[in-house]
Order: structure tokens, then sequence, then C-alpha cells
């Protein structure tokens, strides 16, 4: 079974082609700077997907510390 729906793959794809023409922005709103980075051009993607209620696996959360 597939972990990530095709149609959030194109959103990931979207947002790499932002990013190599320099208008993915970074931040709530876009209001950050330009984004450069492969891998924050993914996650900007797959968020871009998650808010569209695609299908993608949830988003890993810090470990708790034990007390």
């Amino acid at each position: 079974m597939a972990r990530y729906s095709s149609s959030a793959g194109k959103d990931v794809k979207s947002a790499m082609r932002r990013r190599k023409k320099g208008t993915l922005k970074s931040g709530k709103g876009g209001k950050g700077g330009t984004v450069k980075s492969r891998k924050q051009a993914i996650a900007i993607g797959l968020s871009e997907a998650r808010k569209k209620g695609k299908k993608v696996p949830k988003r890993k959360s810090a470990r708790k510390k034990k007390s």
C-alpha cells in the first residue's frame, strides 16, 4: 500500500518547481525568505498536501523526555 497519494507527490513536485524558479517562500503566509534547500522545499510541499487533506503520513513529533 502506498504511503503517499499520487496527488501529494504532485504538490511536492510543484513546490520543487517553485524553489527552482525562486518563488517558494518559507514561514507563515510566505513572509519568510526564499527557500534554497531541497529538503525544506519537500517539507513545504508535504505540508501543503496535508492542508488539502491528501494522503500523507503524520509529521513525526519530537520525543518526549522522561521525568
